[in-house]
């Protein structure tokens, strides 16, 4: 009988860390296009020691026919003409009291130049992310999938 709660308590404690696991969006995450379903860019999320989140494109994925931009070429200034590959695309992100949201930063998108204010939802697994870039309301915006590259 000791050894089964021994190992119901084992399994019990490495669930409760999984549950918590699943909502840490730090890594490197594959991001979706939301109008043609290619993937586009590598994006490494990463947190500093205030808590906030930032993220970077480590990897430009092109793909079939297409030639991608390598550089930010309508973006504002200190980004104008900046290589998109190390730009930093997601600032200012933290955990809100829903545990599975961030919000409170910006998202720029490095194609148009656009800097937009940021949520994240987090996938219950933790293996998707929804990212959802507005203007003024949330409502007035538009979101793309991220999916957690192994």
């Amino acid at each position: 009988m000791h050894k089964l709660k021994n190992i119901l308590s084992i399994c019990l404690l490495l669930s409760t860390t999984q549950a918590f696991a699943n909502d840490d969006i730090t890594g490197v995450w594959r991001t979706i296009d939301d109008k043609t379903g290619f993937s586009k860019a590598l994006v490494e999320i990463t947190k500093d020691d205030s808590g906030v989140y930032s993220g970077k494109i480590i990897k430009i994925l092109p793909r079939p026919g297409y030639t991608p931009k390598t550089h930010c070429q309508n973006c504002p200034a200190p980004y104008t003409n900046a290589p998109i590959v190390g730009l930093t695309i997601l600032e200012g992100m933290k955990q809100s009291k829903d545990k599975s949201e961030y919000t409170g930063g910006s998202a720029l998108d490095p194609l148009s130049g656009k800097r937009y204010k940021g949520k994240i939802k987090v996938s219950n697994n933790g293996n998707r992310i929804r990212m959802r870039g507005f203007v003024g309301i949330e409502a007035f915006g538009r979101s793309q999938t991220w999916i957690r590259d192994k």
